[in-house]
């Protein structure tokens, strides 16, 4: 008689297996569970299908969304959707206990929560997200427990880290001492697809672009540390040519000293990572944040009786001219500027109602941003990764550019969803296959993971060009 192990009431699925079939499964390293089945999940959960066929693997997707879980799914033999909501520690522990490797694709608080039970209950774990100070606290007990967490397995974090640690190694095994390190990504829109005056469109979460670089970036130029607040952060880009693809702005990442140590790069004098966005992208934002758009600390009272049009008004002094001319000399710019012009292209001086109920700042602009720059079903996203290294090899000094660049094909494959899905994938095929040995938590630095990693990324069409010349 087939059965299924029981998951929480209402839940529906076809899959079915044996108890046989059920119990070797467990007992060997090919049931895997993926927890969240959202717009980073597409192309993981299509490469680990496609391994599980290959394999025989048994896959389970989970997610607060079972149907959203399912359309991943699809009717796959060897793999089954099923209703999760990760925090009900009963349920997240009871499926987590009957899978050998999970991965989780959960909004990076709350891996901590399926860590713990990972280590409780002894199963290894793959997320894409930055590792915390929490989760690296649970090394020792992974370590003790022979399992393997690792974190940073995406895009960035993830594929920067193993093809920077790539380029590192080869400077420094053929004598080169690095003086400069620069890592620029960025997740844009094709030129073919790019029919907005921001040139962007939403291809991740939408609150992280939205909160992104707050804090103080810091980064190291020429031996002295440098600090760029939240306020100061989109004024302080530079441009950085991408060869054969053109110049695009960048801003400083949050904190570019992290990884000089992991890197091996202790004593570096210049040390940056840095995001990238068209040019005019940077001004605008900034825009939002001197007016106080971005801000998600208060709330604003009654907002869904109020129109975008009062919200910008609300902002201002009160004065002759209108809201859009106070505006624009708010910011000191014309009324006709790029500037300006982008933030009524926003709806921010429409006479239409918010329709949300006690919101921050933060997330009316996130809601309003959602409509407006989210990808139609044929745009094509493109993803630019860039590293810059300057190093002195036999008294002579070098810079070396490696670039990388690759377009989604369309809004649902996208180039985001490839390069923050595969490398996790192609991680956990490695670990199947008992090619990893490197236990505790860890990000993929290590010389194991990244050249089988990168290896297979290549046929993927992750393939990075270099530039090679000799500086003054």
């Amino acid at each position: 008689m087939e059965i299924l192990y029981q998951i929480k009431e209402g839940c529906k699925y076809r899959d079915k297996l044996s108890k046989k079939t059920l119990r070797s499964t467990i007992y060997t390293m090919n049931n895997i569970l993926i927890i969240g089945a959202g717009r980073s999940a597409t192309a993981l959960i299509k490469y680990i299908l496609e391994q599980a066929t290959k394999n025989n693997w048994f896959i389970t997707v989970a997610d607060a969304n079972p149907e959203l879980a399912k359309s991943k799914v699809g009717d796959h033999p060897q793999a089954r959707a099923i209703w999760l909501d990760v925090s009900k520690p009963n349920d997240r522990k009871d499926i987590i206990s009957r899978v050998d490797i999970v991965v989780s694709l959960l909004p990076a608080h709350m891996h901590l929560l399926v860590a713990r039970d990972c280590i409780k209950l002894k199963k290894h774990l793959v997320t894409a997200s930055y590792v915390s100070r929490e989760m690296y606290r649970l090394g020792d007990e992974a370590r003790d427990a022979s399992l393997i967490f690792m974190g940073e397995m995406g895009l960035d974090p993830g594929i920067d880290h193993m093809s920077a640690m790539q380029k590192i190694d080869e400077i420094k095994a053929k004598g080169g001492n690095i003086t400069a390190f620069r890592s620029y990504a960025g997740g844009l829109i094709a030129p073919e697809s790019d029919d907005n005056p921001w040139h962007y469109k939403f291809t991740w979460n939408p609150r992280n672009v939205v909160l992104a670089g707050q804090g103080t970036a810091q980064y190291l130029e020429n031996g002295k540390h440098k600090y760029i607040p939240y306020a100061r952060l989109f004024k302080k880009y530079h441009l950085v040519d991408v060869p054969a693809v053109g110049v695009y702005e960048a801003y400083a990442n949050r904190d570019s000293l992290l990884y000089r140590s992991v890197y091996g790069l202790d004593g570096i004098p210049n040390i940056l990572r840095a995001t990238l966005r068209h040019q005019g992208f940077c001004a605008a934002w900034n825009a939002l944040i001197k007016i106080g758009l971005t801000d998600g600390s208060y709330p604003i009272h009654d907002c869904d009786k109020l129109t975008y049009h009062e919200w910008m008004d609300a902002y201002m002094e009160s004065g002759n001219g209108s809201v859009k001319e106070r505006v624009a000399n708010f910011l000191n710019v014309s009324s006709d500027s790029d500037v300006m012009e982008k933030l009524e292209w926003l709806g921010l001086f429409r006479k239409k109602k918010i329709k949300i109920k006690q919101a921050t700042p933060a997330l009316i602009l996130e809601n309003l941003l959602l409509d407006k720059w989210q990808l139609s079903p044929e745009d094509k996203d493109m993803i630019i990764m860039q590293h810059e290294f300057e190093y002195e090899l036999k008294d002579k000094k070098y810079q070396l550019t490696s670039s990388m660049t690759l377009k989604g094909e369309n809004a649902v494959d996208t180039g985001m969803a490839k390069l923050v899905g595969l490398p996790l994938g192609i991680f956990v095929k490695l670990m199947v296959e008992g090619k990893i040995s490197t236990t505790g938590v860890n990000i993929p630095v290590m010389r194991e993971v990244y050249e089988p990693v990168l290896k297979e990324l290549e046929e993927y069409g992750v393939v990075f060009k270099e530039y090679l010349k000799e500086i003054e």
